[in-house]
């Protein structure tokens, strides 16, 4: 059977890159988006952005769909995380670990003249060079030079490079971190083990300079010794943590491992919400719905609260063809997450795509408080613009339209767009007003790139 293509529950599938035959045999790379994951890590992390003195708002957190175990910090505040490291930790405190030294990067201002070179940077470009560092880390050779030549090979080396010097400093910054959220540094210490054996194990002899966090004895050794110092040592992981990391590693090998790869992992012996939540997805994959639907269904009649059940159900239904059936499901997640942008989306994407006039007016409503929280996504006001369109608002369909191309960078539509929801609204309007400001953000970006 043709196997469903990775899609996470309430994810927008924001870019992914066709390597072709220089990178045909290497890991793929995908910037991905799910609400209930990245919720997770904020939750970790925050108070660790905090105890740095940074505002976590101005902290984002970014997913790459790789097998890679890797973080890292790029384009001023941005921390990036491999689905592979978060599929490896073994506990919240190695994963807060990783979360702290990160931190630590940022803090310190670690890599300052490429910060300033990927400052305005797009997620795009950025994982562009990290498309070329994923080939030569994973063995790949010449083909992996030849991407990052193309992506710009210095900027590339260099912002994912730290010295020895930079990862000591993040590393004591890091323990301040932990100690500051009353949190074990024993986690951390684990999982520097663990790069340590995966990086005997996957780099060989891969020339040293291409590995993004250096490890050596040394540096374990001086930390566990602080480590062991700290009155928070011995304090453990709060269940609630535990469970959350447990289900968002079984979701990402729901999501990303092969269908008969998961139920040797899982298998239908396990009963386990873990093993069941895993289930669920890849029957979704595969596709058997009625198994999957079996599967969530269950999980929700032991945890009728938990949103991203309801979240899983709706889109098992939605993608599936039951849009109707999809809507009670998204309704009740978005009830419960009332202010959560990517379930928003998810749900007013449903909405439109009944047709009924009802929904559409509900649509606009859900998926303008999706992009007050989120107006960096583009497929939200993609949705918002054919919402408008249906119902005839075209004004208001080519602000959104306008809204869309500017964020996917394509500026000559935005400008036309933006200059005929301009035409069609009242001058002054707030509706007027935004157009004029995407009309001078569009001029600007132009003129930059024509200089």
């Amino acid at each position: 059977m043709k196997k469903r293509l990775l899609n996470f529950v309430s994810v927008i599938l924001l870019l992914a890159f066709s390597t072709q035959s220089v990178f045909a045999a290497q890991p793929k790379l995908s910037y991905i988006r799910d609400a209930e994951i990245e919720h997770t890590l904020r939750s970790y992390a925050s108070p660790l952005f905090n105890a740095a003195g940074l505002n976590a708002d101005d902290v984002s957190i970014h997913l790459i769909n790789n097998k890679i175990i890797n973080a890292f910090v790029a384009g001023g505040q941005r921390m990036f995380f491999f689905t592979g490291l978060l599929e490896r930790v073994e506990s919240p405190a190695q994963l807060k670990g990783v979360i702290a030294h990160e931190t630590g990067h940022i803090a310190g201002s670690h890599l300052a003249r490429t910060q300033e070179a990927l400052a305005n940077a797009t997620t795009k470009s950025i994982i562009g060079y990290l498309l070329g560092a994923a080939a030569v880390i994973a063995g790949g050779g010449k083909g992996g030079v030849a991407i990052v030549g193309g992506a710009n090979a210095i900027a590339a080396k260099s912002f994912l490079k730290y010295s020895r010097e930079q990862e000591s400093a993040a590393d004591q910054a890091s323990l301040r971190y932990l100690e500051r959220t009353g949190t074990s540094g024993r986690g951390m210490l684990e999982f520097l083990r663990i790069l340590e054996q995966q990086e005997q194990i996957s780099y060989g002899k891969v020339d040293p300079y291409w590995r993004s966090h250096p490890i050596n004895h040394e540096r374990i050794a001086a930390l566990q010794k602080q480590v062991e110092q700290s009155p928070y040592r011995d304090i453990p992981d709060s269940p609630e943590e535990i469970r959350a990391l447990k289900l968002i590693q079984a979701k990402l090998a729901g999501f990303t491992d092969d269908f008969d790869d998961v139920l040797k992992k899982f298998p239908v012996s396990d009963t386990s919400e873990y093993a069941r939540y895993a289930r669920a997805i890849a029957y979704f994959r595969y596709p058997d719905i009625e198994n999957g639907l079996k599967e969530i269904n269950s999980l929700l009649q032991q945890n009728p609260a938990n949103p991203y059940f309801h979240e899983l159900k709706g889109q098992m239904l939605y993608e599936n063809g039951d849009v109707i059936g999809a809507l009670p499901s998204l309704e009740t997640a978005t009830q419960i997450l009332p202010y959560e942008p990517l379930i928003l989306t998810l749900y007013g994407t449903a909405l439109v795509s009944t047709n009924r006039v009802e929904d559409l007016k509900k649509a606009i409503e859900v998926l303008r408080t999706s992009v007050a929280y989120d107006p960096n996504n583009s497929s939200s006001w993609y949705q918002l613009a054919i919402a408008y369109n249906r119902l005839g608002d075209t004004a208001n369909t080519a602000l959104a339209t306008a809204e869309r191309f500017l964020l996917l960078g394509n500026l000559a539509k935005a400008k036309f767009h933006a200059q005929r929801a301009q035409e069609l609204m009242k001058a002054g309007s707030p509706g007027s007003l935004r157009a004029e400001d995407i009309i001078s953000l569009a001029n600007r970006k132009i003129s930059e790139k024509n200089n």
